[in-house]
């Protein structure tokens, strides 16, 4: 810290005096400068004012049988080098001809290649007087037009400015000498002052690092009055009072930590003000969260019941609450009254006892439901059979035995499904991967359900691209996935109805969809299409030989594919859904094994 204070110091002082010396040097050089540039132009306009009438009447009235009138105006000129300042060496004086701007005659003479026709020149040339002033030329001049018997010339004026620049160099070294001195006393102002400001920020700093510590019993000198002194005084304060919490906080949470720690069921505790005080590794499992200060009763438990509801109950409130599919019992009670009280909340995860509540109640209902309508049909036909049958006609027993037999076959359908889930659910069913032409098994689906669609006076269409890959998965499983799609379209589409196959490849995955225009499924319903035992329109389904099972199965065989099957979204009437299979197969975590 000394030394960051230190570096900021100097560099405040530096700039200071560097922003200093720029402006009075800027200001000072550029002062230097005007001033010789207003001093020229002044004398330039003194001695040819109309105050100065003799000299005037002297550069332009010739004397008698003169015959070289520049040599005239060089006589002139030269006796009125005071007035012009004209010294030969910085500033000089020149005798143009007044129609080339030829050096004619002068103080000096010309410099090699003539004098520069500058824009001064340029405007007496035209007859006009040329005192623009250029502060970014490394000259002054001025240019005057004189006519001398009958003669046009041009007295020009010229100065190169030596004397400015060597004043100004001379000032800049000066302002550098001075901003060199300036930077040495800044530095040394900067350490006295940082001596001064650091000393007591360092006793803080040190106080600071003792008290993160976890040492709370240092006081600190307070050497001054001023804002550091108080700054002081409310560290010694702080620390006091941490000191006090601190062991009323370690001594709570002594005595929670034994009773909750190890315990199975979460447990979060909150004071009045609904603030998180204690919580157990369980409660944090559970609700799948650290607890933090940013968290409060509101935030985790205020939708089920407020805070003040609860710390006015004489027992205890119940809820349920699903946190990442886990069915959790909330039990909330106040557990001490008046200023000191607050809110525990007793978390037991009940997601077993549910889901084989609910599995239990959903098997035996389904499959009692499943089994009953076959059964009853078995029955009644049997016992028609039985009573009729020597007065019933051959074709109508006939019949009756066809029904017995159709609806045993549909038993047998359920228990094999039942079983193939079952599986499933254990853990037992592998697959038998193998490569195989994944378009080859699409062809092979549409001709086999070809007849039957032809049956439905359905229009079965078939959309294959050429060059789809062989892909690593259970033929016989992804087989059975394709005719349980392909199936159900050509079962609930009206008869007449238009079913399209089309496959491809995207990327690694290889795809195929079944789109038919049939009765489709509702919104409320397309969560739950893969649910078991799960159909839409019952009677239609049941009417159709379906068991609700078939879905489910094939979602299970995709799954173990690590594939995808959905539905996609369509504006037309009808379903479409989408099989993705990928091509190299599942992982190996994926539980298959290659043949």
């Amino acid at each position: 810290m000394r030394r960051s204070l230190h570096i900021k110091l100097v560099l405040i002082m530096v700039l200071l005096i560097v922003s200093l010396m720029t402006v009075v040097g800027a200001f000072l050089m550029n002062s230097v400068t005007g001033y010789y540039i207003n001093d020229f132009y002044g004398q330039i306009a003194g001695a040819f004012g109309e105050d100065n009438v003799d000299f005037l009447r002297d550069l332009q009235t010739p004397t008698e049988g003169e015959t070289d009138g520049a040599a005239m105006l060089d006589e002139v000129l030269s006796a009125y080098v005071g007035v012009l300042g004209v010294d030969g060496r910085n500033r000089n004086y020149y005798v143009l001809d007044g129609t080339t701007g030829r050096y004619l005659a002068g103080s000096s003479e010309a410099p090699e290649g003539g004098l520069q026709i500058t824009p001064n020149i340029s405007k007496a040339l035209l007859g006009e007087v040329g005192v623009e002033s250029d502060a970014a030329a490394d000259y002054m001049d001025a240019a005057v037009p004189i006519t001398r018997g009958g003669q046009s010339y041009v007295v020009y004026i010229l100065d190169n400015r030596e004397t400015a620049q060597s004043l100004n160099a001379a000032m800049f070294t000066l302002i550098l000498e001075a901003l060199v001195v300036g930077l040495a006393i800044s530095i040394l102002l900067s350490f006295l002052l940082s001596k001064t400001m650091v000393t007591p920020l360092q006793r803080l700093t040190d106080g600071l690092q003792e008290v993160a510590g976890g040492d709370f019993s240092k006081k600190l000198e307070v050497t001054s009055r001023d804002e550091i002194g108080q700054l002081t005084e409310s560290f010694n304060s702080m620390a006091g009072q941490l000191q006090t919490t601190i062991a009323a906080v370690r001594n709570e949470r002594n005595k929670l930590d034994t009773l909750f720690l190890h315990m199975a069921d979460g447990v979060v505790a909150f004071d009045r003000e609904g603030k998180v005080i204690h919580s157990n590794p369980a409660a944090s499992r559970m609700l799948l969260r650290t607890f933090g200060e940013q968290d409060s009763y509101e935030k985790l438990f205020g939708d089920l019941f407020p805070l003040e509801q609860v710390e006015q109950v004489d027992g205890h409130l119940s809820a349920e609450r699903e946190v990442a599919g886990r069915s959790l019992e909330l039990l909330l009670a106040p557990f001490a009254r008046g200023d000191q009280g607050g809110v525990l909340v007793l978390i037991h995860d009940v997601t077993e006892q549910r889901a084989a509540e609910q599995m239990r109640k959903d098997f035996v209902a389904n499959v009692s439901h499943e089994l009953r309508t076959p059964l009853t049909n078995i029955r009644s036909y049997a016992e028609t059979l039985d009573e009729s049958l020597p007065d019933l006609p051959p074709e109508m027993a006939k019949s009756f035995l066809e029904v017995i037999l159709n609806e045993s076959d549909r038993m047998t359908h359920i228990v094999q499904d039942l079983l193939t889930l079952s599986r499933f659910d254990s853990g037992r069913s592998e697959l038998h991967l193998a490569r195989f032409p994944f378009g080859k098994a699409v062809r092979d689906t549409y001709q086999a359900v070809l007849m039957d669609a032809q049956k439905h006076a359905h229009t079965l269409h078939l959309d294959l691209p050429d060059g789809l890959p062989e892909i690593l998965a259970d033929h016989e499983r992804v087989m059975q996935v394709m005719m349980n799609i392909v199936s159900n379209a050509i079962k609930y589409t009206p008869d007449g109805g238009t079913i399209r196959l089309s496959a491809g490849r995207v990327e690694d995955r290889v795809w195929m969809e079944v789109d038919d225009n049939g009765i489709g499924i509702p919104k409320a319903d397309r969560d739950r299409i893969f649910e078991r035992f799960y159909r839409v329109d019952k009677a239609r389904s049941r009417q159709s030989g379906g068991t609700g099972l078939g879905l489910s199965i094939a979602k299970e065989i995709v799954d173990l594919h690590q594939g995808r099957l959905y539905l996609v979204e369509k504006l037309t009437p009808g379903l479409t859904i989408r099989l993705e299979l990928p091509v190299d197969g599942p992982r190996k975590e994926g539980g298959g094994h290659e043949r």
